[in-house]
């Protein structure tokens, strides 16, 4: 009964999923515009989630490699290369026109090894120290773009690259509406259920990986490093297979960004970007798949949602408050109302809840109770339930 009544649920929640850019393009197709940049959050936070809710590592910089997937994308599918090259130009005299099956492999390619470039120089770093290297590095690849139009043009500096192609695929262009007999598929629809395919495709990963030996190597460096290296873990490999599996989610989220938006610039990857993505992990449920998303959505939407606040609130005050500092001022309160009520998150995961209980920690009472004899990662490493005062050498 109580297995057919989860199956229910699963389809209904299918068919909403399904249904839901279609209602919202009656509204309107800023609505769906919203649903596509909160699918693009949810991935960029399934892959943050890797490193901060598996592995333990802040990273600040996660921008970083959203920006390198855009900017891939955005040169392999305009006529950037063609106008600065001409020797690629003769190679290719109708222009670049990348194929989505060429460009999502590469950018999840490119990106990782610039995720494993980060983690090298960090095997070391924990906590506030790492946390700023990361942010470093996120700053680092914001002003390399901005600056990397000279003395060749490449990235065209702080114009960004206009005129990038949609994706195209068997025929189909996600850039022009789709005609169904009397209905109309707009634009901004299809790209939807582009998204939401990468995204249960994200999800699928993220499973797989947090219930095999990696995402146990993970948690369990996560919870005591120190008792995870006694234990023969390889911990510089593991820290730097989660920098790069991470990023790869990044470069391939930034790759449809770039598709979707059609113009791509630094000021889209500002240092911002980087706290609202770590805002959405740390707020839904660090580790917990479903948390991070209900977080993602939440904070990506949210912004959007106050404008139709936000600016009734400007009118009734006479213009004298502006709209968008109101906007930011709700955000911020609705955080901090948050993290107050839940300190470990909206949707906390079941495990690291246990294992903060075990440690005498206050438990949340939504949180159910942990059952006889499951114990969590840290519990099956010798000293990880006192963490000795050392340093890792």
């Amino acid at each position: 009964m109580k297995t057919s009544k989860n199956l229910s649920l699963i389809v209904v929640g299918v068919i909403l999923v399904l249904a839901l850019p279609l209602l919202l393009q009656m509204q309107g197709n800023a609505w769906v515009r919203i649903a596509d940049v909160a699918l693009l959050y949810v991935m960029l936070a399934l892959g943050l989630n890797i490193v901060v809710g598996y592995a333990g590592l802040l990273d600040l910089g996660y921008v970083a490699f959203f920006a390198i997937g855009a900017y891939l994308y955005a040169l392999l599918a305009s006529p950037q290369l063609t106008d600065t090259f001409p020797g690629i130009a003769a190679m290719f005299p109708h222009g670049l026109h990348v194929s989505l099956l060429v460009v999502v492999p590469l950018a999840m390619v490119v990106a990782a090894l610039f995720g494993a470039l980060l983690g090298a120089p960090t095997l070391k770093l924990r906590g506030d120290y790492l946390a700023i290297v990361t942010l470093g590095f996120g700053e680092i690849i914001r002003v390399f773009l901005n600056n990397l139009d000279q003395p060749v043009n490449i990235t065209n500096g702080p114009k960004g690259i206009t005129g990038i192609e949609a994706v195209k695929f068997w025929g189909l262009d996600l850039g022009r509406p789709l005609k169904l007999g009397s209905f109309t598929v707009s634009s901004v629809t299809l790209y939807y259920y582009l998204f939401l395919l990468f995204v249960v495709f994200t999800v699928m990963i993220s499973h797989r990986l947090q219930l095999s030996r990696i995402g146990r190597a993970w948690m369990a460096i996560r919870e005591d490093e120190i008792a995870a290296k006694a234990m023969g873990i390889n911990t510089r490999n593991m820290k730097l297979l989660a920098f790069g599996m991470g990023a790869s989610f990044g470069g391939v989220s930034g790759a449809m960004f770039a598709s979707f938006q059609g113009f791509v610039s630094p000021e889209s990857f500002s240092l911002m970007e980087s706290v609202m993505i770590v805002s959405m992990v740390v707020l839904g449920g660090i580790g917990h798949l479903p948390g991070v998303i209900l977080g993602a959505v939440l904070l990506s939407a949210l912004p959007e949602v106050l404008r139709y606040v936000a600016g009734p609130l400007q009118a009734v005050t006479g213009g004298r408050l502006d709209a968008s500092i109101l906007r930011q001022l709700f955000i911020a309160l609705a955080m901090i109302v948050i993290m107050l009520v839940r300190p470990r998150g909206l949707w906390p995961s079941p495990e690291h809840g246990k294992s903060l209980a075990r440690r005498g920690v206050a438990k949340d009472p939504l949180m159910p109770a942990a059952a006889p004899g499951i114990e969590s990662p840290a519990d099956e490493l010798p000293g990880a339930a006192s963490r000795p005062m050392s340093i890792n050498p």
